[in-house]
Parts: C-alpha cells; structure tokens; sequence
C-alpha cells in the first residue's frame, strides 16, 4: 500500500518552493502529486520517497500534514487504460475520490494514484482482476 503526504498550506505565493525545499533538503524526492486549492488554502497530495520522515519534517516547519492510504496501479501507456480501470471499479461499486498520475521510474509506465474506501479491499479486488497494484 502507498502512503500519501497530505499537506494544508496556505495558498500564498512560495508556499509550493518552501514545501519543495523542505522535501529537499531531507533528500525525499516527489514521485507524484496533486494540488487542490482555494481563495485562501489549498491541499497538496503527495506520493513521496519516505511519506513519514517527509510529514515530520513538513509538521517540524509548521505546515499540518496527513498520511493516508492510497492506490497504485501500473498501467500500460496507451489510449483507454484510465478509462478500463474506472470502468471496472465502476462496475464492482467503487467511487474514486480522486486520482493522480505518477510514472514507474523502472519500468517507464504510468501509475494512475487515488483513494477511495477501503482501499485494502480495492487494492486485492484489482489484483484479482489482473491490474499490477502497487
């Protein structure tokens, strides 16, 4: 199972440089993330290199942080395959909340990341189906 980074900043100018610099210079490198935000805070979720030594050092500057079970899924690089995989968690009830792109650095292939519930039971319901869960 991933572990994700959940971090609520304030959405003002350099906050995205300071968390990026924090990350640095703990040596965590950012394998994938999204950022929701509004008028005044925003929501960064990342899939990091080490989620806990990174929600330590993001608490330590002050920035509140989550870690949160998420999904990753292998898929090959072509046209349809996000589309095949909601289609199939559609079809066994399953909501996604919401997903993001990171890339297998070995093998070069995309790895669609989300939350929904239960995400142990999600993660062995796809593998049954034959989806490379990471």
């Amino acid at each position: 199972m991933l572990k994700q980074v959940s971090i609520y900043a304030e959405n003002k100018k350099g906050t995205m440089r300071k968390v990026t610099g924090i990350l640095l210079d703990q040596g965590i490198n950012i394998l994938g993330s999204v950022t929701n935000d509004s008028a005044e805070y925003g929501i960064v979720r990342m899939v990091v290199s080490d989620a806990k030594k990174a929600c330590e050092a993001l608490e330590q500057a002050g920035y509140l942080c989550r870690l949160t079970d998420v999904i990753g899924v292998e898929v090959e690089d072509k046209v349809g395959n996000l589309h095949s995989l909601l289609s199939d968690l559609a079809n066994t009830n399953i909501s996604v909340d919401y997903l993001y792109l990171s890339f297998n650095r070995e093998s070069g292939k995309p790895i669609m990341v989300f939350h929904c519930d239960d995400v142990a039971e999600v993660a062995a319901s796809l593998s049954s189906k034959g989806y490379s869960v990471l």
